[in-house]
């Protein structure tokens, strides 16, 4: 490894708090990962990382060390960025983190078209329903749908979706229409789990917003897999309008309660706070951003 390689070593060390984790991440062995900190502790003669039973962390000269190591590389991507919009096409690997739903619906079927304006670019995918820590995994940019609950993240609008309400004809006819969000008391509900709980459906009603907990015979912590339960005909979904584009269209479920519904939620790209963004994540924001300006179920509203 150069010295440079080295610097950004010890930075993901410090990042992730693990060596395994920044071996993981960097394609090299554990032991590499402890010798070349090693080496760069005794090339600087200061200890950077004190290592516990519990784990490790920064000693002082460490937490020196990585506030110029996170400037160096930063300023080292901001040239890159500058020389790659002006003459040099982005390269590299960019780790994006997104849902299982919504990651092979709408971001998939767009890397053809991506990798024929970059072609030097790669993509990991992240795929999970939960909101992975970006510096602690190594992601690059997340993809996050709704409100944000983190304001540490440099998050920037790209679409919006919006909620609604949807059942198949024959659950209608078997078991009738809801005409209020109060009527979905008497109706069985395919309810989405998040970390382990209904997700709440979220209603705008005249004495304010209402959050219902959904109940019924069918939950999944995967939104494909909600979707397949409504046009199964096995009850009523509160879901993203992109989920059930398609569907709508065709006439295979029908909408319900509009006039109930929430105002749009944003979709956002979100990267690391404290650092510059490359540019090869960069591109690939703005792309989504572009796509999505014209795709009616998810351009920003």
């Amino acid at each position: 490894m150069d010295r440079l390689d080295v610097i950004q070593l010890f930075v993901r060390v410090a990042d992730t708090g693990s060596f395994s984790k920044a071996a993981r991440e960097t394609g090299v062995g554990q032991p590499t990962v402890s010798k070349q900190i090693a080496a760069l502790e005794a090339r600087l003669g200061a200890q950077l990382v004190r290592r516990t039973s519990r784990g490790l962390s920064l000693t002082s000269a460490g937490h020196d060390f990585y506030e110029s190591a996170v400037r160096l590389i930063g300023d080292m991507e901001a040239a890159e960025s500058r020389i790659g919009r002006g003459q040099i096409a982005p390269a590299g690997r960019v780790r994006v983190a997104l849902s299982p739903g919504f990651g092979r619906m709408y971001v998939v079927p767009l890397l053809p078209e991506f990798f024929a304006r970059y072609p030097d670019l790669s993509i990991d995918l992240d795929v999970s329903d939960r909101h992975v820590s970006l510096v602690e995994d190594g992601i690059d940019i997340a993809i996050r749908m709704g409100r944000l609950q983190d304001s540490s993240l440099v998050a920037r609008r790209i679409g919006s979706f919006e909620a609604m309400t949807v059942a198949a004809p024959a659950y209608l006819e078997r078991r009738g229409t809801p005409q209020t969000p109060a009527d979905l008391a008497g109706h069985d509900c395919v309810t989405f789990m998040f970390h382990g709980a209904p997700w709440g459906w979220e209603f705008t009603t005249p004495s304010g917003p209402l959050i219902f907990t959904p109940n019924g015979p069918v939950r999944a912590n995967d939104a494909e897999h909600v979707r397949a339960a409504v046009l199964a005909g096995l009850g009523i979904a509160h879901a993203s309008s992109w989920l059930f584009a398609d569907a709508i269209a065709s006439g295979a479920v029908k909408r319900l309660l509009g006039a109930y519904l929430p105002p749009p939620y944003p979709i956002h790209a979100v990267t690391p706070s404290g650092r510059r963004t490359p540019n090869k994540v960069k591109v690939f924001a703005d792309f989504l951003a572009e796509i999505f300006a014209n795709e009616e179920t998810l351009r920003i509203r």
